[in-house]
């Protein structure tokens, strides 16, 4: 007898229409937000593993914000 996985769903490749007209940066902030009061929630209520989790996953939205916009690296080499 083989058992059979269930059918993989697949990723979205672009934006739907109702998320095009929102900023990915207000995306990011909004999540911190949310996070950051669920962390808060979590500290009071004692549960410490749940709060550090959610802090690394705040973490993780601040460096893809910082990452999000122009990212310019220019190298000026000297002409000869």
């Amino acid at each position: 007898m083989t058992a059979t996985l269930p059918a993989k769903t697949p990723l979205p490749v672009g934006r739907s229409a109702a998320s095009a007209d929102v900023d990915p940066k207000d995306e990011l902030r909004n999540r911190i937000t949310r996070l950051d009061q669920e962390a808060r929630l979590a500290a009071d209520a004692g549960a410490i593993e749940t709060s550090a989790r959610v802090i690394l996953q705040i973490l993780d939205c601040e460096r893809r914000l910082a990452a999000i916009g122009p990212q310019v690296l220019q190298v000026i080499k000297p002409r000869s």
